[in-house]
């Protein structure tokens, strides 16, 4: 219950949900600057806490924090991006959500001797950074973008939202983007809850050395974003890079789920896993949802792909331990290695043409002079119109 309500899973479905809306209507500077306090709250719940519904309450309250953060981080930072170093600032959020848990792993390797204690104090450290996080944010100033949109007259209204299914070219976007985030997570998002737990029960490895390989490959996933995603995201073919990540990450769960699991197996498991990540899904799913929805709903179509991607890790966290315990892990690791399959075919079949286009080029390439609720018609019209000059 703990994992399928978490930050992991449904809690930050939900708070993605209701954070994407905000900002568009209100603002990423708002929403940006308020989340982290409400985030506090939960980790403080959750450090202090003395019996489970005091625990499952934090859970929840992180959870919901933590989502609605999620489609404000990834749209500012798109927005107030350079053309030529979009990828690069989208790609540094991602090394930052990779630092995190690897410096949380090696935290709870040097804390294990303190038992819950140690616990208590990974999320009271939590607590600590989200406050000095948010006395940092309140110097942000708001997204000019954004900003301009809303002069305009184009601030997200549930008329609007219906674009992003009136309209074809949100339908595309909605399935390329979905397909890739969801069944990358279904088995990565169940990779962060129960990696540990596979490794022990499986694998035969005490908690130490689990937490010991974990780290080590997000440390890889940290060095892979940097010198892959950040250096050439920008300057190579985008299909070349999500494909090589792709193919990475399937080979290492084929190794995983069919060799026995010594420690040659679970070292290439990490260096393949852990190198594919910094070049994956999750790294070209935010620049992608940047980058292929108009201004006045961006944030808000980025919190209904995430309710959808991270309600359907909630639904899977709940099967996985069953599956395990009752079909055995070879089972689960091949429909891991299905989904990772999906993800890499709709991937690649499907990657926009947006390296080095300003934000306001790709909207009028993909949607033509818009208007606020336009209709699907014009669209198509405007589609048409395009392709005879082409």
């Amino acid at each position: 219950m703990l994992s399928a309500l978490s930050a992991n899973a449904f809690g930050a479905a939900l708070g993605a949900c209701i954070g994407g809306p905000l900002t568009d209507k209100w603002g990423r500077k708002i929403v940006f600057s308020y989340d982290l306090l409400v985030y506090m709250i939960g980790v403080l719940l959750i450090t202090f806490s003395v019996h489970f519904s005091m625990l499952l309450i934090g859970t929840v309250i992180t959870g919901l924090a933590v989502g609605v953060g999620v489609p404000v981080s990834w749209t500012y930072i798109a927005e107030e991006a350079p053309v030529n170093k979009r990828a690069y600032r989208v790609g540094a959020a991602q090394l930052a959500w990779s630092v995190g848990p690897a410096v949380t792993f090696m935290l709870a390797v040097a804390v294990a001797p303190l038992g819950l204690l140690g616990s208590r104090l990974l999320f009271f450290h939590l607590f600590v950074i989200a406050l000095i996080i948010w006395y940092l944010r309140r110097g942000l100033p708001e997204s000019a973008i954004w900003e301009k949109q809303s002069e305009n007259g184009g601030k997200v209204t549930l008329g609007s939202l219906k674009e992003l299914f009136s309209l074809k070219v949100n339908r595309q976007a909605l399935v390329l983007l979905i397909g890739i985030y969801l069944f990358w997570n279904l088995t990565a998002g169940a990779m962060g809850f129960f990696m540990p737990y596979i490794y022990e029960n499986v694998g035969g490895l005490t908690q130490v050395q689990s937490n010991l390989l974990q780290a080590c490959l997000w440390t890889l996933t940290v060095l892979t974003t940097y010198f892959g995603f950040m250096k050439w995201g920008d300057r190579m073919s985008r299909r070349g890079l999500f494909a090589l990540g792709a193919v990475m990450g399937v080979a290492a769960w084929i190794i995983l789920t069919f060799f026995p699991m010594t420690w040659p197996t679970l070292i290439a498991f990490v260096l393949l896993w852990g190198s594919a990540a910094g070049i994956g899904a999750q790294a070209f799913y935010a620049l992608w949802t940047s980058e292929l929805f108009l201004t006045k709903y961006r944030a808000s179509a980025q919190g209904l792909m995430y309710f959808i991607v991270r309600s359907g890790i909630a639904a899977w966290t709940f099967v996985l331990p069953t599956l395990i315990a009752t079909l055995g892990f070879k089972v689960a690791g091949i429909v891991m290695i299905a989904f990772l399959g999906i993800h890499l075919v709709i991937g690649v079949s499907m990657v926009p043409d947006t390296r080095g286009k300003t934000l306001e080029q790709i909207e009028r390439e993909r949607y033509g002079e818009w208007k606020p609720l336009r209709s699907a018609n014009a669209a198509a019209a405007t589609e048409t119109g395009r392709g005879v000059k082409g």
